[in-house]
Formats: structure tokens, C-alpha cells, sequence
């Protein structure tokens, strides 16, 4: 199991501590009950996913004590490839202090191994979307409820309709086939939090363009460019129009110092949105870099009219076209003939 900051033990006097613990186990089942009232959504399952599924071949490690957290994650590392010891995560993730372990720690350790992490839910069919499409999720409970709560990893690897279960690899059972209002409920109470590891350049069963945009620039920032490029490839594929995917490909390859190829995505960027003003300024930086500040000054003179006035980029471009004005002074006569093929496109 594991705590989030702000839990701590209540202590217990030595002569009541088990009468206490009597008391508090009845007031947990109590609160769980209350707390799983209402139809189960398993029940409202859309009707293109599969009525039972179950990730038999999904790894089992149970947890030893606090250690929820490196076991889970060694699960869903497992079933995406990447065999590690839950002791060896432990070393990175489980922190002593907490008793436990936080989600950033989980994600940073499957990133550190080459996988996009990405964050499922907050619909419970997110979740089973996941699962049917062959892939265990991470979740969050807690189990607990009132001053006491006790938070908990788990895997999801499976589901039953019409017997109202939802399947998981949980502590140390292999297979707990837990009532799926009781998990909605502790679920629900943990923030309704998944996490799914996926091969760069795979998409999630239902993808959010924000969610997986986010976790494809994770990539990029922990310095893992190549599987950022595949993320934001997939991205673009899938959602051709929007701006960030390619802007991620430009500035990848501004970062490498092929100016060319950045400058190909900050312009398609501008083609499909002219008011794009990181792409405007990026381009501009990108023609600057390949020998046409006339070239970059044009664009910036003719593209900025397109920025909204209050755009916080604003001041940034109206400096760059007076940076750029200095250093036009200097341009040899033909440069800028050169670079016309940049300023009509």
C-alpha cells in the first residue's frame, strides 16, 4: 500500500489497541458499503467493447509490505516488454518517508525505460478500453475512507459483465475478481486515476489529443528524443491538423540542428493556422539559422498581422523583427535573392 502526503498513522494505546482495530475494521466496511451504493457502470458498458475479457498472460509479482507500487508497475512493465524486478524499482520509486510511492515516480521509471506513459480514464470505460485492447492498466484505490484512508496500487487485467466483476492483479492475489462497484467506488475515491504504458508511435484505444500530447513531450523533456519523434510522428498521423505534433517535430529537429526540416514543419504548421505564433517565431528563427534574415524578416512583417494583439508571443516577434533589422545591414546583396524560394511559402 502506499500513502499520499498528508496520511499518517493514528497510534493506538497498547491496551486498546485491539478493540480499536475491531472497531475500525467494522467502520472501514461500513463506509465501503455506503461508498458503493448506486448501479455499477460495468453494467452501462458501450456496446462496441466485449462483453468478459482477461489478460491471462499479464505477469504477477506480489507486493511485499508498503510496496504496492513497485509491483504494480513491474506487472504493467512486464506485459509491455520491459521484464524488471520489483526490487530494482523499488530503489527508484518506493519512498520511505511516504511508506510508499507517487505517481510521478511510477511514470519517470517506465519513461527512463522507453515507454509513453499515459494516463487513462477518467471514465471508467477508458479504463476496460484499454484492457480489451490488450494492455493492463495501473490504477489507484483507496481502500480506506474517512480519517483513515489506506491508498493502493493495482493492475487492471479484466472484466466480467455480466457476472458484475472487474478483474485485477492486486497484493498478493493473482487473480482478485473484485465487484465492480466496489472497485468503481474505490476507484472513484483513489481520482479515478489509470495509467497505461504504451511502445512510442502506438496510440491508446481512446485517444485524447491533450492527454497524449502531454505524455509524448514527457518523452522529449526526459531526454528520450527518438521515442518523442515516434509519439509526435503518430500523433501528426492521427490528428493531421493540429498544431502541437508538428511543432514538437520542428523544434526535435532545431534541437539536432537540421534548420531545413524544422523549418518544413513550422511552415506547414502556419499553412493550416497562420496564428500560430510559435510556429511564426520558430519559422523565423529557422530561416535565420539557414543564411535569410530578409527572408525572416518578411514573414514576420506579414505573418504577425495574423497574431491576436494579445497574444503573450507578441512582444517576442515584434523583437525579433527589430533583432533581425540589425542584422540585415550586413547581408550580402545576393543572400537575400538566394532565400526568396522562403518568403512566398
Amino acid at each position: 500500500m502506499t500513502h499520499r502526503p498528508g496520511t499518517a498513522a493514528v497510534p493506538v494505546s497498547t491496551v486498546n489497541r485491539g478493540r480499536a482495530w475491531a472497531v475500525l475494521a467494522l467502520l472501514l466496511v461500513l463506509l465501503l458499503l455506503v461508498g458503493c451504493a448506486g448501479p455499477s457502470r460495468l453494467a452501462q458498458l458501450p456496446t462496441g467493447l466485449p462483453e468478459r475479457v482477461e489478460l491471462t498472460a499479464t505477469p504477477f509479482h506480489p507486493q511485499t509490505e508498503h510496496q504496492c507500487g513497485p509491483a504494480a508497475l513491474a506487472t504493467v512493465l512486464g506485459a509491455a516488454g520491459r521484464d524488471v524486478d520489483p526490487t530494482t524499482l523499488a530503489t527508484e520509486v518506493y519512498l520511505p518517508g511516504r511508506q510508499g510511492s507517487l505517481q510521478p515516480e511510477l511514470a519517470a521509471a517506465a519513461r527512463a525505460r522507453g515507454l509513453l506513459v499515459y494516463e487513462a480514464g477518467p471514465l471508467l470505460s477508458d479504463l476496460l478500453a484499454e484492457v480489451a485492447a490488450g494492455r493492463p492498466v495501473l490504477v489507484l484505490q483507496q481502500l480506506g475512507a474517512g480519517p483513515w484512508p489506506s491508498w493502493h496500487y493495482a493492475v487492471v487485467i479484466g472484466y466480467d459483465k455480466e457476472r458484475g466483476k472487474l478483474l485485477l492483479r492486486s497484493g498478493t492475489e493473482q487473480r482478485q475478481a473484485l465487484r465492480a462497484s466496489l472497485f468503481e467506488a474505490t476507484w472513484d475515491r483513489g481520482g479515478n486515476w489509470g495509467l497505461v504504458l504504451l511502445e512510442p508511435g502506438t496510440m491508446p484505444a481512446q485517444p485524447d489529443a491533450a492527454r497524449y500530447m502531454s505524455a509524448a513531450a514527457a518523452l522529449e523533456t526526459a531526454g528520450n528524443p527518438a521515442a518523442a519523434k515516434a509519439a509526435y510522428v503518430a500523433a501528426a498521423d492521427r490528428w493531421p491538423r493540429a498544431p502541437l505534433p508538428r511543432l514538437g517535430l520542428g523544434n526535435l529537429a532545431a534541437a539536432v540542428g537540421d534548420w531545413a526540416e524544422a523549418e518544413r514543419w513550422y511552415r506547414a504548421v502556419l499553412a493550416d493556422d497562420p496564428t500560430q505564433a510559435a510556429a511564426l517565431n520558430n519559422r523565423a528563427e529557422a530561416l535565420l539559422q539557414l543564411g535569410c534574415p530578409v527572408a525572416a524578416r518578411l514573414l514576420l512583417q506579414q505573418g504577425t498581422v495574423h497574431v491576436a494583439a494579445d497574444d503573450p508571443l507578441q512582444p517576442v516577434l515584434q523583437q525579433t523583427v527589430r533583432d533581425l533589422s540589425d542584422q540585415i545591414e550586413a547581408v550580402p546583396a545576393d543572400a537575400a535573392a538566394e532565400c526568396a524560394q522562403f518568403t512566398l511559402r
